[in-house]
């Protein structure tokens, strides 16, 4: 908002950093680019299971990167591209990550940042990117299986691939619906 009362808006959103991998699909020390931006756990548990905040008549619960420079990103970064979940409350458990990949099959990786940026981007009609570098698995918490260092480098490794990528990009074949 500042920069666009200042004369100098901004084109596009990217939310970058590091986040737990659902395994095999997103092995530790990979990268994913997410193409739709979930909210996983923005809802109400209810005796017959979970329902997302759409069902209960409010917001939204996805916001999709635009597709084309989501997948030209990925394959610049070889990246594997599907939904990054955004939860309250990282996993801990292998019953946890299996219930989440059971509501969000395409799930690669899960943070917690993604979808409050796509939500603040919105209204300004600004269109996100959300890239990961996967850390840990998702579920059972063992530190010893951490890997931030790697992760932290996979992205950085990445980040020296973007400029191409979003230089390329015009922004007008892209629409937030």
């Amino acid at each position: 908002a500042t920069a666009a009362a200042a004369g100098t808006p901004y084109d596009l959103v990217v939310s970058a950093g590091i986040g737990g991998g659902f395994q095999p699909a997103a092995p530790v020390g990979s990268l994913v680019v997410a193409d739709a931006i979930t909210v996983a756990d923005l809802g109400a548990e209810t005796p017959d299971g979970f329902l997302p905040v759409t069902e209960l008549g409010f917001g939204r619960v996805t916001h999709e990167p635009p597709p084309a420079l989501a997948g030209a990103l990925a394959a610049a970064t070889g990246a594997a591209a599907g939904t990054v979940l955004t939860v309250s409350t990282v996993t801990g458990s292998a019953e946890r990550a299996a219930a989440l990949l059971d509501r969000h099959p395409r799930a690669l990786a899960e943070a917690m940042e993604g979808f409050g940026v796509a939500e603040a981007a919105a209204p300004r009609g600004l269109p996100v990117l959300e890239v990961r570098a996967v850390s840990n698995p998702v579920g059972p918490r063992d530190r010893a299986a951490w890997r931030i260092g790697d992760a932290l480098a996979a992205l950085t490794e990445a980040f020296g691939k973007f400029t191409p990528v979003l230089e390329s990009w015009n922004r007008h074949d892209w629409h937030d619906d």
